[in-house]
């Protein structure tokens, strides 16, 4: 978990890019969560490592409680732009406080989608983290009311089949 790196710049180290090559010549995928700190390195790095299949966790980790968008919002477009990346819409709650409103997640949540495309947003639950600030339930119905009808499927399921190569 680079989030818990005290140096933001950690992802950069030549030790830790080798370590990430490693896990691509593996066949696995890294799964990164980053705080707003870490950001541009994450950047960096799944640029510099075209060949590693990210999955971003945690959308990013916004501050939604702050009301803080930028520049998380040009963050998220630019990781993005990378097709090495991958984005797990899960968390948000949980950075949203626990007096939070359908209306404070949701902005968020369509940034995600609309960046990245159903194609590659996957439904994450942050359980039981997530019961910090909302039921499973309620957290799953959020995600829910987020989609079109015709994203669902792909969003709580074939992504992360496709992603983690799972079921054939």
């Amino acid at each position: 978990m680079v989030q818990d790196e005290p140096d933001p710049e950690w992802l950069s180290r030549p030790d830790v890019q080798r370590g990430l090559r490693a896990v691509a010549d593996a066949g696995i995928v890294y799964d990164l969560l980053v705080k707003p700190p870490q950001a541009d390195a994450a950047l960096a790095v799944v640029r510099a490592l075209p060949e590693v299949s990210f999955v971003l966790d945690h959308a990013g980790k916004p501050d939604i409680a702050g009301g803080v968008w930028e520049p998380w919002a040009s963050w998220i477009a630019a990781m993005a732009e990378a097709p090495n990346v991958a984005v797990k819409l899960s968390g948000l709650v949980t950075e949203a406080g626990p007096d939070w409103r359908p209306d404070d997640v949701l902005p968020y949540a369509r940034h995600v989608l609309e960046a990245f495309g159903p194609s590659r947003v996957m439904f994450g639950s942050d359980w039981p983290v997530c019961t910090l600030a909302a039921s499973y339930r309620r957290v799953v119905d959020l995600v829910r009311v987020t989609l079109a009808d015709e994203d669902r499927a792909e969003v709580f399921d074939g992504t992360a089949r496709r992603v983690y190569r799972i079921g054939g």
